[in-house]
């Protein structure tokens, strides 16, 4: 029995280490490129110039251009997932019987296995054409239509982990809120929610980290024209659609152009960090513990 117990506890060792070895790894390709690529250009021209033309003839090397794309997507996603997916969350946890929460959830839950290049085509041929009606000077790529679409994929990170961090608020909490003569509406917004705030964050951040890394969205719907924007109605190109761009294969391997993806994803790898790490900190130091 101790044998096999041996056996499941350096199995559980073997998986954790992969996972720690993988990250290592991917950290250090895109470094040692990175670096190399910083041999060429300056990394205060990379994070302050406002051009990004690493494939034309007059090279440009400012990144702010994908940072603002990404950025506002990114914004676009997130107004439309958090009020969506909070009041699903409140809903599922407070006002659906739990019939209607078994059904309701899992179907809610698909969302997230639709393939994001199906979520793409459907942004650019459907949301695109009926946002021309509302704005007949939006773009045919635009980062409205992709951060509309993305917005809509996030929402069961959002719902589903909100909802958890719902549910697991003590009836006492709820009892007292009824006891004071508090509605439903009152107990589930300024007692319900207050005493969630943490997992509810994380949530958020979460789904932040996930628009920030979307690929075929934005690449499909928002273009990959860089430009230094924040008027969701134009042209954008992300930092994981530039890095599409390249890696079709007609840049040269090894040249200062095909580094420039390296450098691209340690930034995405950057701000991805910080913020899992930020959700990690917040879910450690303020979540609340009942017992």
């Amino acid at each position: 029995m101790k044998y096999k117990e041996r056996i499941i506890e350096w199995g559980l060792r073997l998986s954790a280490l992969i996972t720690v070895l993988t990250t290592i790894g991917i950290l250090w390709v895109l470094l040692s490129q990175s670096l190399v690529f910083f041999k060429e250009v300056s990394i205060i021209e990379f994070l302050t110039a406002g051009e990004w033309t690493p494939l034309f003839e007059k090279k440009k090397f400012g990144i702010l251009p994908l940072l603002a794309g990404t950025a506002l997507t990114t914004f676009v996603a997130i107004a439309v997932a958090f009020p969506l997916g909070i009041t699903i969350a409140i809903y599922l946890s407070e006002y659906a019987t739990p019939r209607v929460r078994n059904i309701f959830k899992p179907m809610l839950e698909i969302l997230a296995a639709v393939p994001t290049v199906v979520y793409g085509f459907f942004a650019l041929t459907v949301v695109t054409p009926y946002l021309k009606t509302l704005f007949p000077d939006i773009s045919t790529f635009n980062a409205l239509s992709a951060g509309i679409v993305m917005g809509v994929m996030i929402i069961p990170m959002i719902s589903s982990l909100s909802e958890d961090a719902l549910h697991a608020v003590p009836n006492s909490l709820r009892e007292a809120a009824y006891g004071m003569g508090a509605t439903k509406f009152q107990t589930s917004f300024r007692v319900l929610v207050p005493a969630a705030s943490s997992g509810i964050i994380v949530s958020i951040i979460l789904a932040l980290s996930r628009a920030i890394g979307e690929t075929m969205i934005v690449t499909i719907a928002a273009g990959q024209q860089p430009n230094l924007t924040f008027n969701p109605l134009e042209t954008v190109e992300t930092i994981t659609a530039y890095i599409v761009q390249v890696s079709l294969g007609d840049v040269p391997y090894g040249s200062i152009e095909y580094r420039t993806i390296f450098a691209a994803g340690l930034t995405l790898f950057v701000f991805t960090f910080i913020l899992n790490n930020i959700s990690f900190f917040i879910r450690k130091r303020y979540q609340e513990k009942y017992e």
